[in-house]
């Protein structure tokens, strides 16, 4: 095994097990949104979308979490705008990522939404 392959894996393993152990506040049970939101920045090789897919599967979230080519990662969430926003701001708190700017669209909701994916 490589040496960029061990630090990737002490990497993930950290990511993991800090996405695990936040603590999660109590919230109100409210309608169902769902945004997409595109984050730029210092969002690519830090473990951003491993974070974000441990968190959302957590706060029972759907959508997915995917890298784009021009270094910003773009997301859909769906879930309450609470859990939705609970997790925006957890990982802007992150020292380790650097979002610059985030672009929020609320879309319509997708009833055959299952799951969150990291793509």
């Amino acid at each position: 095994m490589g040496l960029k392959t061990t630090f990737k894996r002490i990497r993930d393993n950290y990511v993991i097990n800090q996405a695990r152990g936040a603590r999660l506040p109590e919230f109100s049970e409210t309608e169902i949104c769902r945004y997409r939101v595109l984050f730029s920045g210092r969002v690519q090789k830090v473990g951003f979308r491993l974070e974000v897919c441990e968190l959302a599967v957590r706060l029972g979230l759907t959508g997915f979490c995917k890298n784009l080519e021009n270094g910003d990662v773009l997301a859909e969430f769906q879930g309450t705008e609470e859990k939705i926003n609970f997790l925006i701001s957890f990982m802007e708190s992150l020292k380790r990522i650097r979002i610059t700017n985030k672009v929020m669209e609320k879309l319509e909701v997708d009833e055959g939404l299952t799951g969150f994916v990291k793509g």
